[in-house]
C-alpha cells in the first residue's frame, strides 16, 4: 500500500448523479427496471430465447439488457416487460431530501 493520501467520498446512491449525467434520476430508473427485469428472468429460468416466447420482445433485446446496454429502453418499456414477466411495479413519490419520510405517496 503506497503512503499517497485518498478522500473518501460518498455517493448519492445514484451513480449517474454522482457523475453529473443529465437526466440522471431517470437513468437510475431505468437500470434498477432492468436489473428487476434480468432478475425476473433469473428466478423463472428463462433463457432470452423463451422470454421472447414469453413476452414478445427480441431475445436479441433481453441480451441488450443482460449487458446494460439500455438505448431504447425506456421506464415504460421496461415497467411493460416486468407486467409480462408476471410482475408488479410500483412508483413510491417522496418530496426532495426525505426519503425516509413516512408521507411518501405509492402508486399501483
Amino acid at each position: 500500500m503506497s503512503d499517497d493520501e485518498f478522500e473518501l467520498v460518498r455517493g448519492s446512491r445514484n451513480v449517474f448523479a454522482d457523475f453529473g449525467r443529465a437526466n440522471a434520476d431517470m437513468s437510475q430508473l431505468r437500470a434498477n427496471l432492468a436489473a428487476e427485469v434480468i432478475k425476473a428472468l433469473d428466478a423463472e429460468g428463462l433463457s432470452t430465447r423463451a422470454a421472447q416466447k414469453l413476452t414478445g420482445t427480441s431475445a436479441a433485446d433481453f441480451s441488450r439488457l443482460r449487458n446494460a446496454r439500455l438505448t431504447g429502453f425506456t421506464a415504460d418499456r421496461l415497467m411493460g416487460l416486468l407486467r409480462k414477466l408476471d410482475r408488479d411495479v410500483h412508483v413510491v413519490v417522496t418530496p426532495r431530501g426525505e426519503e425516509g419520510d413516512l408521507s411518501q405517496r405509492t402508486y399501483a
